[in-house]
């Protein structure tokens, strides 16, 4: 496999990917047109936040499997668009939050104690010690705009100092937010109460701009601190709300545009300490990241799952063990089910019986949709396969239930249009024995392979021997058959494995005889 770094990354990162055998291509200094060429024939891309991952990049990596982030912000990834194209984004937001909640706190004592600036004067010649009279940090109120891992981590931190600790983030428990020490409010409250306020949202639609003027009012005679993500404040106001005196101070890490350019309002008001995006510099965090981007690509090379993945299924690694024998099964199931109803699917419903319903099934499922729709020419994988239903007007459901029946664990999948449905069951056999056990309510013990003939016919004697008699003609082996029926006399159903496809002439020829009632062809390749 072939894996483009585009920033760079910690020697670690590397290391990891050239000792699993890939080959491994650095690209720091192209864009534009260049990078396009560059990543035609990639499957793995490592990025920072240097480069843009758009639609047209996508779209010019046709082989590309996986966009892996050396870090936590991805708003230089279009998720949604790597979605589409089957590629899966993860990130590495854990091995940069230490790093991150210490430069956090390093800038929250540099802007309330005004240690830049003393520095500068005592630099010069100054011994300016009355000129700055400084805020104790463990004696104020610190509000924190967004508690995620980075975010708890500060509040740990600033707890311990004693700080009052209050934070506004509609996406968390007062219980999760109580154990790292910190009190749940809204935002006007945090605005109202805190002393210091600390930004910790990545950039969305929905935070781009959510701390302007009106909000550094609500702030007055406080200080600000972002180490977060540029574009969340509004850098012309808060430059304005410090250098007007609304606010004491400011720090900021990161910026709405970077290198920041030479006009930006933040640089040129003293009172405002400003650092270039050094959140994530240090030594450990660096190999940290980039070893687990490298972690990501290999996973996603591997086809298991990618841990920290944006858009794709994901599991515990210790639960992965558990279920992965079934994504085999649910994507057979799948593929057979399609190809036997041999229609436009409107419904899919995946049903999980006895020791499989108390798994994470959410992997399971993106695998039998990706059976489903396998037998079309879309481009479909476990990271697309729900937007690729969606965008169809598929309907897809999932059940569970503890009861199995004669199996420990039964996958069922079942496909329909409007008036008919084809359902299909796999389970694994001592484990690790994938097989096909019903197919619409015939029981069946199929190994599930290569080419398959599904015919019904009426149960009576001399068919099997007639379509064998007819696939012998045609010069077509039979590997293995399975066969099924409802009632003595009744209708029976038969699957019988062989090496070879079955041509439209020899399907006709075995519908000629009218014990014959159907006959489906389909492939497991």
């Amino acid at each position: 496999m072939r894996v483009l770094v585009t920033d760079p990354i910690a020697d670690r990162g590397l290391d990891r990917l050239r000792s699993a055998g890939h080959e491994v291509t650095t690209a720091y200094d192209v864009t534009g047109e260049r990078l396009h060429g560059a990543v035609a024939d990639v499957h793995g891309l490592v990025v920072r936040s240097g480069t843009r991952v758009d639609e047209r990049l996508l779209s010019a990596a046709e082989e590309l499997l996986v966009v892996a982030r050396a870090g936590i912000g991805v708003d230089n990834i279009d998720v949604e668009a790597a979605t589409e194209h089957g590629v899966v984004v993860a990130n590495a937001p854990e091995g940069n939050v230490r790093a991150a909640a210490e430069h956090t706190v390093a800038m929250t004592f540099a802007a309330t104690r005004s240690i830049p600036q003393a520095h500068a004067r005592l630099k010069g010649g100054e011994w300016a010690k009355g000129d700055y009279l400084g805020r104790e940090v463990g004696e104020a109120t610190v509000g924190l705009v967004g508690l995620g891992r980075v975010g708890q981590q500060v509040a740990r931190r600033l707890d311990a100092l004693g700080s009052d600790v209050v934070a506004y983030d509609p996406y968390i428990s007062e219980e999760r937010a109580d154990q790292v020490g910190a009190a749940l409010v809204d935002l006007d409250a945090c605005l109202e109460r805190a002393d210091v306020l600390s930004v910790h949202t990545p950039l969305t639609d929905e935070t781009a701009g959510l701390i302007d003027e009106a909000e550094l009012a609500e702030l007055a005679g406080g200080y600000l601190v972002n180490c977060a993500r540029g574009g969340v404040v509004d850098e012309a106001a808060l430059a304005a709300a410090v250098e007007g005196g609304t606010l004491q101070g400011a720090a900021v890490d990161v910026f709405a545009d970077e290198p920041v350019p030479e006009d930006n309002p933040l640089l040129a008001v003293e009172d405002v300490v400003v650092t270039p995006h050094l959140g994530a510099s240090t030594a450990a965090a660096q190999e940290n990241v980039a070893v687990s981007a490298a972690e990501a690509v290999l996973a996603a090379f591997r086809g298991e799952p990618v841990v920290n993945a944006l858009n794709a299924p994901s599991v515990d690694e210790s639960a992965f063990p558990r279920i992965e024998p079934y994504l085999d099964v649910a994507e057979t199931a799948g593929r057979i089910a399609t190809q036997l109803l041999d229609d436009r699917i409107e419904r899919v419903e995946v049903a999980y019986r006895g020791e499989i319903a108390a798994e994470k099934v959410e992997l399971v499922t993106a695998a039998a949709l990706q059976g489903v729709f396998a037998p079309s020419e879309w481009q479909v994988n476990a990271v697309n396969a729900h937007s690729v239903a969606e965008s169809r007007g598929v309907e897809v459901t999932e059940s569970k239930s503890r009861q199995a029946e004669d199996f420990r664990s039964l996958v069922t999948v079942t496909v329909g249009d409007g008036d008919r449905s084809v359902a299909v069951c796999g389970t694994l056999f001592a484990d690790d024995d994938p097989r096909i056990v019903r197919v619409d309510g015939y029981r069946v013990d199929a190994v599930p392979e290569g080419h398959t003939l599904v015919a019904r016919n009426r149960d009576v004697p001399g068919v099997i021997g007639f379509v064998g008699t007819v696939l012998g003609e045609n010069d077509i082996n039979i590997a293995g058959m399975f066969n099924g029926r409802e009632t003595i006399g009744g209708e029976a159903l038969t699957l019988y494995a062989l090496d070879d496809a079955v041509p439209a002439a020899v399907r006709e020829a075995l519908l000629d005889d009218d014990r014959v009632t159907e006959v489906r062809y389909i492939t497991l390749d």
